[in-house]
């Protein structure tokens, strides 16, 4: 499979996705329109290893919520990742079995790794 996990209003996806120049066969989700579901958030848990892997900490929510002073468990991290969009480290792209979570320079690169030795 290949998805990708997107906001379609962040500039940051944005700019990645152009640069990455995806190929048709990717299943696009932009997470405000087409939020994630459980089996969504199970299955990229399921790559990644944890929950908190895909968990935005930059969020407003975050910060506006004072999250930063709770103790957060995997079931916290999960059940936020289900009640709002804004709370998903963007963008994810899935390859495969491959998982590549936000925008470091470093996941990006290896994205394009990953994609230049599947061509």
């Amino acid at each position: 499979m290949k998805k990708v996990y997107y906001l379609n209003s962040c500039s940051t996806c944005k700019r990645i996705l152009k640069n990455l120049a995806l190929s048709a066969d990717f299943i696009m989700q932009d997470i405000k329109t087409t939020p994630l579901t459980a089996q969504d958030v199970a299955h990229l848990k399921k790559l990644s290893g944890s929950y908190s892997a895909l968990f935005s900490r930059r969020a407003k929510l975050f910060q506006e919520r004072q999250l930063q002073n709770e103790t957060l468990d995997e079931d916290r991290y999960k059940a936020l990742l289900l009640e709002h969009y804004t709370f998903l480290k963007r963008p994810v792209v899935v390859v495969g079995q491959d998982i590549f979570i936000g925008s470091a320079k470093s996941t990006v690169d290896n994205l394009q790794h990953r994609l230049e030795t599947e061509n």
